[in-house]
């Protein structure tokens, strides 16, 4: 039996090679290797065994809580943190005893450090003058940069006359100016409000996009790391406990873990009760019925297993649905107890015979939203046998 059972996307059929991401390619080479780093405070290990490739113009976001590793290891990327042990290799190059202003990576602070002193053209420029680059061209520079980041009409302000935004704009356009090949990027958007921060999420994404330079992000707001993402490194306790693409974490979680922290999810326990190569039956008492998911799972006879399975995959109902395509599974039955309405959906904390709660999101589709529930009302709740995943860790 394996530890972890990893589940497959579905591959996509007639891709080109042009088409296929370079961490699919077979011999495609990391820009950045991260090999067997670890690094310890003391007896306590911050970051632990860690390997991961990332590959050349990749959005690559480092996600996790509070204490999981992440900030530690972009220090380390940075040259701000020397590792325990392991090797960081950039473009090819061993990192180990190079400065980090040696190195081909700038790195964007969540404060944004900006020099309270400055312009905002000075500011931008400040690493530029640093380096001796002749006075016309760091203005050609400034000038393009602000333009990618559309601050050129504010080129003349201060930073305490710029909204959080604008700030965020001015740090990211100073971090880019030098041309990194790696941009480091620490809970770049998490002082901005939520509006303002779903935004620049995506104009974050165009200036990566137009630049082509490899960036990494390190935050704790799952949606951020899916929006922005190519790929998604999840962190916990010092360890990468999974890497994959934001659909394949979001719909393939590997792990509980990985299951819970990424959005919400409902979790049942059972026992698996028939094992097929391409199916497998479950018994839950949490549930009060059987479950049946239509991918096969590496396990022992009557193991213990979890069935996860998102809010959205569920339909309500007051009439029982036919489920004889399914032997009658996938079909419980509870109590409505909180409902909210949130707008573009609606949501539903539903009581099971056993005490669990199960929760149900339901998007509005129209002002009319058809069949409506209400406060104590007995529902059926239904899914299809690809909508949940079976995790056995």
């Amino acid at each position: 039996m394996t530890e972890t059972q990893v589940i497959d996307s579905p591959a996509v059929a007639q891709s080109t090679p042009d088409d296929i991401p370079l961490w699919k390619q077979d011999g495609a080479q990391p820009f950045l290797r991260i090999e067997n780093i670890t690094k310890k405070f003391g007896d306590f290990t911050a970051v632990d065994n860690i390997s991961l490739d990332i590959y050349k113009n990749e959005l690559f976001c480092l996600l996790g809580g509070s204490g999981s590793g992440k900030s530690t290891l972009l220090r380390m990327l940075a040259g701000f943190e020397a590792p325990t042990s392991g090797k960081i290799i950039i473009d090819g190059v061993d990192m180990a005893g190079i400065q980090p202003w040696k190195r081909p990576v700038n790195m964007m602070f969540q404060s944004y450090a900006l020099f309270p002193h400055l312009s905002v053209e000075e500011n931008v420029a400040f690493g530029l003058k640093r380096e001796g680059v002749p006075r016309a061209e760091v203005r050609e520079r400034v000038a393009q940069m602000l333009e990618l980041v559309q601050m050129g009409h504010l080129n003349k302000r201060k930073p305490h006359q710029l909204s959080g935004g604008q700030r965020q704009r001015i740090a990211l356009a100073r971090s880019l100016i030098k041309q990194p090949k790696l941009l480091l990027l620490d809970e770049p958007l998490g002082a901005l409000d939520k509006k303002l921060r779903e935004e620049t999420q995506f104009e974050l994404i165009n200036i990566q996009e137009k630049l082509g330079v490899t960036f990494v992000v390190v935050t704790h707001d799952q949606e951020e790391a899916m929006t922005l993402s190519t790929r998604i490194g999840v962190m916990d306790q010092g360890k990468i406990v999974q890497t994959a693409e934001p659909h394949d974490v979001y719909e393939y979680p590997n792990s509980r873990f990985v299951a819970e922290f990424i959005g919400s999810v409902n979790m049942f326990e059972g026992r698996v009760i028939e094992d097929e190569p391409d199916s497998v039956r479950i018994h839950s008492k949490e549930a009060g019925g059987e479950l049946y998911v239509d991918h096969g799972i590496s396990c022992a006879p009557n193991q213990k297993v979890y069935v996860a399975l998102r809010p959205e995959k569920i339909k309500v109902s007051r009439r029982k649905p036919d489920q004889s395509h399914l032997n009658g599974a996938n079909c419980i039955v509870g109590t409505i107890e909180e409902i909210a309405y949130m707008g573009s959906m609606s949501v539903f904390r539903i009581r099971l015979p056993s005490g669990k709660e199960v929760r149900v999101t339901q998007p509005n589709f129209s002002r009319n939203m058809g069949e409506r529930f209400t406060w104590e009302d007995q529902v059926y709740m239904s899914w299809d046998a690809d909508s949940s995943v079976v995790l056995t860790s």
